[in-house]
C-alpha cells in the first residue's frame, strides 16, 4: 500500500496490541499514557486461550512416511565440540542425540524425502496427489516456499504452500489440508511437517542448542468414512508470548545486518523456563478442551503423539490425564526436538511399529513458537 494512502490517523502500531480506537493527532496529546497500547519485551503477555473448538470428519490418512539426516549427533559430541552438559541435557529434555542436515541438505530435502515415503505407502502414483501443503518454520529461502521446491522435487501437479506456526506447523497444515478434502476440492493432499533446526540453533547457546534436531513427517489425507478423521480439534495462537521464542533478525522487522550477525540475531532465541512453563500449562488446557467438547475421556485414547519438545512436558501430560506411559509414543530421546516434523514424524513411526489399528483415537498436539497449539483427536 502506499504511504500516502495512509494517514496519521490510520497507521497501526508498530507493535504492541490494538486495543481500542486508534488516537487521531487531535485526541493523542490529550490520551493518558496508561491508555496507549504498550507492552513489555521482557513480560509478555500469555494469557489468550480460545475455547473454540471444531470437527473435521470424513477424513483418512492413507499412508504416512518419515526422514531424518543420517548424520546422528551424540551428547558427547556437543559436549566435545561446544561444551555442553550431557548430564544437563539428559535430565532437562530428555534428549541423548539427534540428527543433523548434510551441508548439501535443506528442509525442502528432507520434505521431500519424507513426502515420497508417505505417497509410497498410500499405494497411490504421484500424478494423483492434487494438493501439498509445508509447515515449516525452517524454509530454505524466505521465498520461493519450500512447499514449491518440494512440488518441483516430486513432480507433483498440485498448488502448493507453506503454512508457518512452528512446532505446531503440521497440525495447522493438516487442518488446512483437511478442508480441501472434506469439501472435495482434493482428493489427496500431501500434509508435511520438515525443520533444519540446526541451522537456526545457536551452537554457542549451551542450553538451547542442544534440544534440537532436523528432520521431517508427512501423511496422505483423502477422504474417509464419516467417523474418521478429526473428531475434535483446536488451533489456537497468543502473538504476545512471541518474544518468549523467535529468531529476531532476517525479517522486516530487522533486516539481516553485519550488526545482526555479529549480535547473533540471526539464531533462535528461547526464554527456556518461560516457555516450559507454558507449555505444561497449555498442553493440559487443550487437551482437556478437545476432550470435553468430544464427550472422550483419557480412557477413549488409544495413543498419545505430542510434540516431542522435552521429556518432562510429555511426563506432565500423562500425569494429568492419568493415562499409562505405553499410551505416550516418544522418539525424542533419538531425534531431539524436530518442530513441525515432530509429530508427523512419531506418528509414522508410530504406525510402522504396529501401534495405530482401525478406529483408534490418536491424540496429537503440537506446540512452540507464536505461540501456537494445534491439538486434535484423530480417529483412524
Amino acid at each position: 500500500m502506499s504511504e500516502h494512502l495512509l494517514d496519521s490517523a490510520d497507521r497501526l502500531p508498530t507493535s504492541g496490541p490494538v486495543s481500542g480506537p486508534v488516537a487521531t493527532p487531535e485526541t493523542a496529546s490529550s490520551q493518558p499514557a496508561a491508555t496507549q497500547p504498550q507492552r513489555a519485551a521482557s513480560t509478555p503477555r500469555t494469557t489468550l486461550f480460545s475455547r473454540r473448538t471444531q470437527t473435521l470428519l470424513g477424513l483418512r490418512i492413507a499412508g504416512t512416511g518419515s526422514y531424518v539426516p543420517e548424520r546422528v549427533v551424540t551428547n558427547d559430541e556437543l559436549a566435545a565440540r561446544h561444551g555442553c552438559d550431557p548430564e544437563w541435557i539428559v535430565q532437562r529434555s530428555g534428549v541423548h542425540e539427534r540428527r543433523h542436515a548434510a551441508p548439501d541438505e535443506a528442509t525442502s530435502d528432507l520434505a521431500a524425502a519424507a513426502g515420497y515415503r508417505a505417497i509410497r505407502d498410500a499405494g497411490i502414483d504421484p500424478s494423483e496427489v492434487d494438493l501439498l501443503v509445508v509447515g515449516t518454520f525452517t524454509p530454505d529461502h524466505l521465498c520461493p516456499s519450500t512447499a514449491c521446491l518440494v512440488q518441483d522435487k516430486l513432480q507433483l501437479d498440485v498448488p502448493a504452500f507453506d503454512v508457518s506456526a512452528a512446532c505446531s506447523g503440521f497440525m495447522y497444515a493438516l487442518a488446512t489440508a483437511g478442508q480441501f478434502v472434506r469439501t472435495g476440492n482434493a482428493q489427496n493432499a500431501l500434509v508435511i511437517g520438515a525443520d533444519t533446526n540446526s541451522r537456526i540453533a545457536n551452537p554457542g547457546d549451551q542450553k538451547t542448542y542442544p534440544l534440537f534436531g532436523d528432520g521431517a513427517g508427512a501423511v496422505l489425507l483423502t477422504a474417509g468414512d464419516a467417523h474418521q478423521g478429526l473428531m475434535c480439534y483446536q488451533l489456537g495462537a497468543d502473538g504476545a508470548g512471541g518474544p518468549l521464542l523467535e529468531t529476531p533478525a532476517g525479517g522486516s522487522r530487522q533486516p539481516l545486518t553485519e550488526a545482526a550477525l555479529a549480535a547473533g540475531d540471526q539464531y533462535l532465541a528461547m526464554d527456556g523456563r518461560s516457555v516450559f512453563k507454558w507449555a505444561v500449562r497449555s498442553v493440559a488446557d487443550t487437551i482437556d478442551l478437545v476432550l470435553a467438547n468430544s464427550g472422550l475421556t483419557p480412557d477413549d485414547i488409544s495413543l498419545l503423539v505430542l510434540h516431542q519438545a522435552n521429556i518432562r512436558i510429555i511426563d506432565a501430560a500423562m500425569k494429568h490425564l492419568g493415562i499409562r506411559s505405553e499410551k505416550a509414543f516418544t522418539n525424542l530421546d533419538r531425534y531431539g526436538n524436530t518442530s513441525g516434523a515432530s509429530v508427523p514424524l512419531a506418528l509414522d513411526e508410530a504406525v510402522r511399529g504396529g501401534r495405530v489399528k482401525p478406529g483408534d483415537v490418536i491424540l496429537m498436539s503440537g506446540f512452540g513458537a507464536g505461540l501456537t497449539w494445534g491439538t486434535g483427536l484423530f480417529r483412524w
